[in-house]
């Protein structure tokens, strides 16, 4: 992490004309040099005495991602999907190192052994404790993380950089909207089991392994695509963009889930950064300026709500609209299913009141706030007795952690009805 205090940052400080240039798409220094924003910054540090934005020179280090992709893995995936060997004749390579080690694999590449040599090497500054710790909390979340999760990012898909990418390949637009939810699913529940992460040739590990390639076979795909604009985007899938997913599974629905009754500490919040951290370097994440603390956190997640121009037309409306209108029309089978059917429509309706903007919701054809809202506030306080038994109550903590687990494995597999999680890219874009 950077050594400068985040409260000592300049108010305008220009970029290092030295590194790349900003791309054009990210409105970040227009906002945060307008005369508007200045006063209400002054305002806010006066009133509060914590400045609510980056240094500007950690800014800038921050911008300096969206030009990266994951160069180990692009490597190994350049030389063996894109190059001889071929798309699946590389899954099988991968797939017998991740079940049996790579030293297993006399044919793998020297791309691959430097790959899985960086995957399998737990770095120093890991802590296990805290990785359980951030497992534990997406746990005891249960079915309300794959709401929060999964809905928060529909708030980013105003943002071409991330909206054109997952257009091009269709993974989440239309009706492959809830299959690829579900699949993200698979994969919340396969890192968060007890161990998952640090115990070697895991389900976890192979499904991040997996999703890593995913992405460098994307980004590749995307960024030779005429439709990519380099300059105004930087690169497809960048650096930039997955650590903030992994904002997204941290500190922004700790913050979220208060609205709905769980109790989740600054503690604990870093417990979960730390989780993630480790989580998105299996995936292929530059974590040297991963934020620390929710302080940090919170200030990277401003920075790109103020870099904001609301870009992605019609490819982010096919996104934004696609998911909530994939739950509405489920065709569900008997009473008791069409009565869970509805209950979860107007639970992950109500999740989208709590954390969707209402300037954008007005841009989209968004389910209604009400009643969906009213189920929320009804169940806060049952969640949150829950929260306070687990502090007073010896053992509660454990079982409602148990049931939680239980009951979020037991709603994937009802909506999964025995399809296996792929996570693999699409061999061609729809476009």
């Amino acid at each position: 992490m950077a050594t400068a205090r985040l409260d000592d940052a300049p108010l305008t400080t220009a970029p290092d004309p030295d590194l790349p240039a900003t791309p054009t798409d990210f409105a970040y220094w227009e906002t945060v040099r307008s005369p508007g924003f200045q006063k209400a910054r002054a305002r806010i540090k006066r009133l509060l005495r914590f400045d609510p934005v980056l240094p500007d020179e950690v800014a800038q280090d921050y911008i300096q991602e969206m030009w990266k992709g994951d160069p180990v893995a692009e490597k190994f995936v350049d030389e063996t999907v894109f190059g001889e060997l071929g798309p699946r004749k590389t899954r099988k390579l991968i797939d017998q190192a991740l079940e049996q080690g790579i030293d297993n694999v006399p044919d793998a590449p020297e791309s691959m052994r430097a790959l899985f040599a960086e995957f399998e090497t737990v770095p120093d500054w890991v802590n296990p404790e805290l990785v359980e710790e951030g497992a534990k909390i997406w746990r005891r979340w249960g079915t309300d993380l794959f709401a929060v999760a999964g809905l928060s990012t529909l708030e980013i898909y105003t943002e071409s950089a991330v909206a054109l990418p997952l257009s091009l390949t269709g993974g989440y637009a239309g009706d492959n909207a809830l299959r690829r939810f579900l699949e993200t699913g698979k994969f919340w529940v396969d890192v968060s089991e007890p161990g998952a992460l640090l115990t070697p040739y895991s389900q976890a590990r192979k499904t991040a392994m997996r999703v890593r390639i995913m992405h460098v076979s994307v980004r590749r795909r995307v960024s030779e695509h005429p439709e990519w604009d380099a300059e105004r985007w930087g690169t497809p899938i960048s650096q930039l963009y997955m650590l903030l997913t992994l904002m997204g599974g941290s500190v922004a629905p700790a913050l979220f889930l208060w609205g709905a009754g769980y109790q989740t500490s600054p503690k604990e919040m870093e417990a979960l950064l730390h989780y993630q951290r480790y989580m998105g370097y299996l995936l292929g994440v530059r974590t040297e300026r991963y934020p620390e603390t929710v302080s940090e956190a919170f200030k990277l997640v401003g920075m790109t709500a103020l870099a904001r121009t609301y870009t992605s037309g019609d490819h982010g409306k096919e996104l934004i609209e696609s998911f909530p209108k994939a739950l509405s029309e489920r065709q569900p089978h008997g009473l008791r299913e069409k009565l869970r059917h509805e209950y979860e429509r107007h639970l992950y309706n109500g999740y989208l009141a709590l954390f969707m903007q209402p300037a954008t919701r007005k841009r989209y054809d968004m389910p209604p706030v009400f009643p969906s809202i009213l189920l929320m506030a009804a169940r806060a306080p049952i969640v949150g007795a829950g929260e306070i038994a687990r502090r007073l109550i010896p053992g509660a903590d454990g079982y409602l952690v148990r049931q939680a687990d239980r009951r979020r494995k037991a709603w994937l597999a009802n909506q999964l009805k025995g399809r296996e999680a792929e996570f693999q890219a699409a061999s061609a874009l729809r476009r």
